[in-house]
């Protein structure tokens, strides 16, 4: 189901962090392969200091944030939606806040994540390393992704 208009990212603030930590834990639970690693406090704690740090853009709803990207210049931290507001488009119109405000973006995405990694390579991603644990605390098998591609190095010097 699309959304009828399309909500306006705008930055966090800190009374949000209590509402987008509790997405961030939802999806931690309906996530059987995704290990915990972290106290609660210390998710709380990140997620205030990304806040503060001007990283996190959330899409406000009715009752408080429903989804939200932290990224820190060109990389991607975190992009996560509300499970009451996923199929929504409300990821699409997250990334498309981030690739109008960095001309190339970047995040590593778990292995096991293939909905989240069909999802990045919908909207242009592609991958361009592997690493164990690279990209996240929980030393799970990861994917680096970049945008835009680069373009094909043969093609560039075909071009010169």
């Amino acid at each position: 189901m699309k959304l009828a208009h399309r909500p306006e990212p705008r930055r966090a603030r800190l009374h949000h962090v209590p509402q987008m930590t509790a997405i961030l834990w939802a999806f931690a639970r309906s996530t059987p392969w995704l290990p915990r690693v972290r106290a609660r406090r210390t998710d709380l704690r990140l997620m205030a200091q990304f806040t503060w740090r001007g990283w996190v853009r959330i899409i406000p709803g009715r009752y408080g944030p429903t989804a939200f990207i932290t990224r820190e210049g060109e990389r991607i931290l975190a992009l996560y939606v509300h499970p009451r507001t996923r199929r929504r488009g409300l990821g699409s119109v997250l990334l498309q806040d981030a690739k109008f405000h960095s001309p190339r973006l970047e995040l590593w995405v778990v292995e096991a994540n293939h909905p989240a990694r069909a999802f990045y390579t919908a909207h242009g991603f592609v991958e361009v390393a592997r690493a164990q644990g690279g990209g996240n605390d929980e030393n799970l098998l990861d994917i680096l992704m970049v945008w835009p591609p680069d373009p094909d190095p043969g093609q560039r010097s075909a071009d010169a």
